[in-house]
């Protein structure tokens, strides 16, 4: 028998049991749809997470300064903790496993342009404080290295702060007063969706650079002249993170005479870490919803062998016919086989279409910040088909086999019997 007739002889079986065929392909058919939905779904919370914790910052850890737990050097615990415009630069010395050290500081000022005034947010720090937060430029630029280190009054402005005191109205050139010191406008941030913060939203603060915050709005006392809120650090690579973490602990404990493993002393918010977590529990999510998949899929092909076998016991008399007039157990199991694989091949193909299509429709649909949406990627697919093979084989061969089996007196004395 050739393949053709055999495709079109699986073809007239399928449509003579109608009811029985349907039921069995949807069994396959879910399953593959529900591994690759599921699977999909994770990739899409992932993405999406993921794209939201970069709008807060790329790997990066902001150091706080605390109040000191345990007595060091002769110095009390309990005692405040200060950070030094200048300890980043006596930090980023012995921090080698760190690719970048920032300063950073924040506080409220009275900001008024020509058209309207608010109280809001400022923060000074460097350069690359742009980069390492995610300040998108829309307007102008962000302020320089030069402008940085002559302390220059330059601003950049959140989205939203543009907004609250120019309107539409361009500000670049435009100068702001902050506390009634006069600031000119360099740039403005395109807007971002932000849904975690240490301070307070981007697009509602102001930019400068550190030195210039630190002389025109210092910290409020108790704290010292010359003092910043925190420190962020970046490590040089997802390796290199505990020892960076561990040589800024032991640089700062140095400066400010503490234990470095007073952890009081010293909180961090490591972003890194709770990326990692947060990967862990949606790979574990995905692998869990991916191992339902699976089990239905299995389900699916135990409907199959099922089929299959109920086939070959209506069959039994062409079996044995086709045996009486010459035909071999190899062919008798390879048409059985094949059979098996096509109608595990057509379920397996209706089921990937569906998905990807119902991917491409819910895509199509807006989407919350936290969920990129259904992701279905080759590696998906790939594990759709080998699962689907192995199912497939599985299931055709306990049927063919019994099929090849059958002696065709048996089988002719069978069906007289019956």
């Amino acid at each position: 028998m050739s393949l053709r007739d055999l495709f079109f002889d699986v073809m007239r079986t399928l449509w003579a049991h109608k009811l029985r065929s349907a039921l069995t392909m949807f069994g396959i058919a879910w399953g593959i749809l529900s591994i690759t939905l599921m699977v999909a779904a994770g990739e899409g919370l992932r993405v999406g997470q993921k794209k939201q914790a970069e709008t807060m910052g790329k790997d990066i850890i902001i150091v706080f300064s605390g109040r000191t737990s345990l007595q060091a050097g002769g110095l009390r615990a309990g005692r405040r903790v200060f950070w030094r415009d200048t300890d980043y630069v006596e930090v980023s010395r012995e921090a080698t496993a760190c690719s970048l050290i920032l300063p950073e500081t924040g506080g409220q000022a009275n900001v008024r342009s020509t058209y309207n005034s608010a109280t809001l947010l400022v923060t000074g720090s460097h350069p690359p404080f742009s980069d390492v937060r995610s300040l998108g430029v829309a307007q102008g630029r962000f302020y320089n290295w030069k402008e940085a280190e002559d302390g220059e009054r330059v601003a950049f402005l959140g989205a939203d702060v543009k907004k609250q005191l120019f309107a539409d109205r361009n500000p670049l050139g435009e100068q702001i007063t902050l506390n009634g010191f006069p600031y000119r406008v360099v740039g403005v941030m395109e807007h971002k969706d932000q849904n975690s913060d240490y301070d307070g939203r981007d697009i509602n603060k102001v930019f400068v650079p550190a030195g210039a915050m630190v002389r025109d709005i210092p910290e409020p006392p108790p704290a010292p002249p010359h003092s910043i809120d925190r420190i962020l650090i970046v490590p040089r690579s997802a390796e290199e993170h505990d020892a960076c973490v561990g040589q800024v602990r032991r640089a700062l404990s140095r400066i400010h005479k503490f234990d470095k493993d007073d952890k009081e002393a010293i909180p961090m918010w490591d972003t890194l870490k709770e990326a990692a977590a947060f990967r862990q529990m949606t790979d574990g999510m995905k692998y869990f919803l991916g191992a339902v998949g699976i089990v239905t899929l299995f389900l699916g092909g135990l409907g199959v062998m099922n089929v299959m076998m109920v086939a070959v016991r209506e069959r039994t008399r062409e079996i044995g016919v086709r045996k009486a007039v010459g035909a071999t157990a190899g062919s008798i199991l390879a048409q059985f086989f094949v059979e098996t694989l096509m109608i595990v091949a057509l379920s397996g193909g209706l089921g990937l279409s569906l998905a990807y299509a119902a991917c491409s429709l819910v895509n199509s649909f807006p989407m919350p910040p936290f969920f990129a949406g259904l992701l279905p990627t080759w590696e998906i697919a790939f594990l759709s088909l080998a699962l689907l093979g192995v199912v497939a084989v599985l299931a055709a061969l306990y049927p063919a086999s019994r099929a090849a089996a059958i002696d065709p007196i048996e089988a002719l004395r069978f069906e007289a019997g019956a």
